[in-house]
């Protein structure tokens, strides 16, 4: 990824959480004065460096005011009713890798220090992370892994996916279905793997 890029209403909040309280350096900006159509404000476009050359960046739109309700659930770039679920608006965010424990650590005491501390920790299958939303609304995950992924991972999920595909595109889609349809694809596939399986066995 060059960077993920995503509108603020507010910037001054933006740089303190990322640059002060994550210690992201600003990387780059762009003063956009007269860019663009007729009407289209002048902007600011800048990027945080968020490691491995991977940048967050804003875009700050010089006179915009927020859409809807800011105290409406939801983020800068899609305010909801309060009957959206708290899942679907979490669904969408952007997820930090670090190497270790020591590094998570550390961020969640940056987080909760800070006017947006850490809302959550999980560790889940594979990985250990921590989530807080930006001040933009933007939920944000920094994630360690606690194990490497293995190759009959990858199988599983490459099955589940094919399934997945398939009972989504019919009708009344449900994880029944698609466990059902995943075992039945196991059960296709199996002579096959072991064939290749054969073939690597006795391959000079």
């Amino acid at each position: 990824m060059d960077h993920a890029a995503f509108p603020t209403f507010d910037p001054a909040a933006t740089v303190r959480f990322y640059r002060d309280v994550l210690r992201f350096p600003v990387v780059h900006s762009i003063c956009a004065a007269g860019w663009g159509p007729e009407k289209h404000p002048d902007f600011i476009h800048f990027f945080f460096d968020i490691g491995n050359d991977d940048r967050i960046a804003f875009f700050y739109y010089f006179g915009l005011e927020p859409f809807d309700d800011p105290e409406n659930p939801g983020d800068a770039w899609a305010r909801f009713s309060d009957d959206r679920p708290v899942f679907f608006r979490n669904s969408r965010h952007l997820a930090i890798h670090v190497d270790t424990e020591e590094d998570l650590t550390e961020y969640r005491r940056r987080l909760d220090t800070s006017e947006w501390p850490v809302e959550m920790q999980v560790a889940h299958e594979t990985i250990e992370s921590i989530y807080t939303h930006d001040p933009n609304g933007y939920m944000l995950e920094i994630t360690r892994a606690l194990r490497p992924v293995t190759p009959q991972e990858d199988l599983d999920a490459a099955l589940t996916i094919d399934a997945l595909c398939e009972v989504a595109s019919g009708p009344d889609p449900s994880m029944d279905k698609l466990l059902t349809r995943k075992a039945e694809l196991i059960v296709e596939r199996a002579q096959a793997w072991q064939d290749d399986h054969d073939r690597k066995v006795v391959a000079p």
